[in-house]
């Protein structure tokens, strides 16, 4: 069974005040044209459809029209649910549209029920596990302390339980939307630590076939039978050096997998510059990027004047500028956002703590500060999901 992997589409995003809508309908006809042309048996979208839990109407058309160009395939298609997705929202008709062979799974109690496949070898069961934010499934998965790994290995119990009830030689399928270890973020996925860890092994998802991971923005394999297929569009110039793809999966009639890249046309290449004013100016190395979409760090101990519009007549498309003065770390004038870049907010939270009062957070305090953000984590996922 062929699947093309694909997540994060994030629907409606801008990247730097640019509307990205064009390039995302671009990238929709690409991949119906992609089922089309490779003779693909079944998509799968691992979460992040949208970008906010209350999409513009322009993303919301684009999404209705993706689904019927998928439907009229006739290509079977499963879709999940992600952590900038509203799982209520994006369920609403499921049960109707998947009368038309569009599977919605965004029901975390629903995460041991496939949506059931077939070819000339057999069954190929499809697990969707929608993002679970563990403040807000716990109860369901009857888990004591909320965590990633907690709530992910639940749901997986569910999967394997369900799968050992079906025939010899079903072939299994898991879609799902986390951080998994070994996996490389970049700046444009949204925060999920809960408990001061954000990661989740991927033995968790020991025991089918291939699981479908989205969340992570880069196309990267974790191993094997562990991939993410990365989002089909950049979404930050971290993702600047990011072949973007979809994953074309052979699924063999033995449960074996064959992977390949199918890539994603990308409306504009991104640079990342970094010098003084002049010498991005002057510099003849940096014409390949004359046309790209850039961001220019200046390095000039003193601001120079009118920055970007001295950028602009050499790199029409430039849309980030950051000043980052070539300075001693330890200089006083290094900038607090500099000093605070890499760091986590419980980090930034025990500095503090020990710059007031001369010494660190001990155990006891840093479980508390674990707790309180975890809190403020879990109040921000459950205002969203009722919006």
């Amino acid at each position: 069974m062929r699947l093309l992997h694909t997540s994060d589409w994030h629907l409606g995003r801008a990247f730097h005040r640019v509307t990205m809508l064009g390039a995302q309908a671009e990238f929709i006809g690409h991949l119906v044209t992609t089922v089309r042309e490779r003779a693909v048996d079944a998509v799968v979208v691992s979460g992040d459809v949208y970008d906010r839990a209350v999409p513009p109407l322009a993303a919301v058309e684009l999404f209705d029209d993706a689904l019927h160009r998928l439907a009229d395939l006739g290509v079977p298609t499963v879709m999940i649910s992600g952590n900038h997705d509203s799982a209520r929202r994006l369920g609403v008709g499921a049960g109707l549209i998947g009368r038309a062979g569009i599977h919605l799974r965004t029901e975390p109690s629903a995460s041991g029920t496939p949506v059931v496949l077939a070819d000339a070898h057999g069954d190929v069961a499809l697990y969707g596990l929608p993002y679970l934010e563990p403040a807000l499934v716990k109860d369901e998965f009857a888990v004591d302390r909320a965590g990633h790994e907690t709530v992910l290995a639940a749901a997986m119990d569910r999967v394997r339980a369900d799968l050992a009830g079906r025939p010899p030689g079903t072939r299994s399928v898991v879609l799902a939307h986390a951080f998994v270890t070994g996996g490389a973020a970049s700046d444009s996925e949204r925060d999920i630590t809960v408990g001061g860890v954000a990661a989740v092994p991927a033995a968790v998802f020991d025991g089918v076939d291939y699981v479908a991971l989205g969340h992570l923005h880069g196309s990267q394999t974790i191993t094997e039978r562990v991939r993410y297929s990365g989002s089909p569009l950049p979404y930050s110039f971290s993702e600047a050096d990011h072949r973007k793809s979809m994953w074309l999966v052979d699924l063999g009639p033995d449960g074996s997998v064959g992977a390949e890249r199918v890539d994603c046309p990308v409306p504009r290449a991104l640079a990342r510059l970094r010098g003084r004013l002049e010498e991005l100016l002057a510099d003849p190395g940096l014409a390949r990027h004359e046309e790209a979409w850039v961001e220019a760090t200046l390095t000039d101990p003193v601001r120079p004047a009118e920055p970007m519009a001295r950028l602009t007549e050499r790199f029409p498309h430039i849309l980030s500028l950051v000043f980052e003065p070539e300075r001693a770390p330890e200089d006083p004038d290094v900038s607090y956002a500099r000093r605070l870049a890499g760091r986590s907010e419980q980090q930034i939270a025990e500095d503090f703590v020990a710059h007031v009062r001369g010494t660190g957070p001990d155990p006891r305090e840093q479980a508390v500060l674990r707790d309180a953000f975890d809190a403020v984590h879990a109040d921000e996922a459950v205002r969203e999901v009722s919006r």
